[in-house]
């Protein structure tokens, strides 16, 4: 299984995101193949700021190893994580993120700033983006478009 293929499943729990009425944003966690841990975007009905995607998938498999260390694994998220979510999957550990789509207001992976550069901070993870980025964007646009239609 390759990058595609994690994102495509990032992308089904966006899908879910959107049709709860949250910004479709999804995110899975991979060790060694598998996904160990899914999440999307439930801020609103959860009424918690920190219910975004990412949070959510690295609750997910730190439950399922039963720790909250998550070395060696990857995070396919279809958009670039913001500052928040940076700081939690740099405690996590997670060794490599790939996102989809850009974020040019909140990103934390380059966008806006870069986070898992900054040679200040303990914990490094490489980044991978642009995986199905036009699916994701796509996702996003439609989104927004149709509540600004409802507004």
């Amino acid at each position: 299984m390759n990058d595609e293929y994690f994102m495509a499943q990032a992308l089904e729990l966006a899908k879910q995101a959107q049709s709860a009425g949250e910004v479709p944003v999804g995110a899975v966690v991979v060790k060694e193949g598998a996904i160990i841990g899914r999440g999307y975007n439930q801020p609103i009905s959860r009424h918690d700021p920190t219910a975004h995607a990412e949070i959510v998938a690295l609750r997910d498999a730190a439950q399922h190893i039963g720790n909250y260390r998550l070395v060696g694994c990857e995070l396919f998220v279809t958009l670039e994580p913001c500052p928040m979510c940076a700081g939690a999957i740099m405690h996590a550990r997670i060794a490599r993120v790939v996102y989809g789509a850009p974020d040019p207001k909140t990103g934390a992976c380059g966008s806006v700033v870069d986070l898992f550069s900054d040679a200040k901070l303990n914990h490094h993870t490489r980044v991978t983006s642009g995986i199905l980025a036009d699916h994701a964007a796509q996702l996003l646009q439609q989104f927004f478009s149709e509540r600004r239609r409802i507004i």
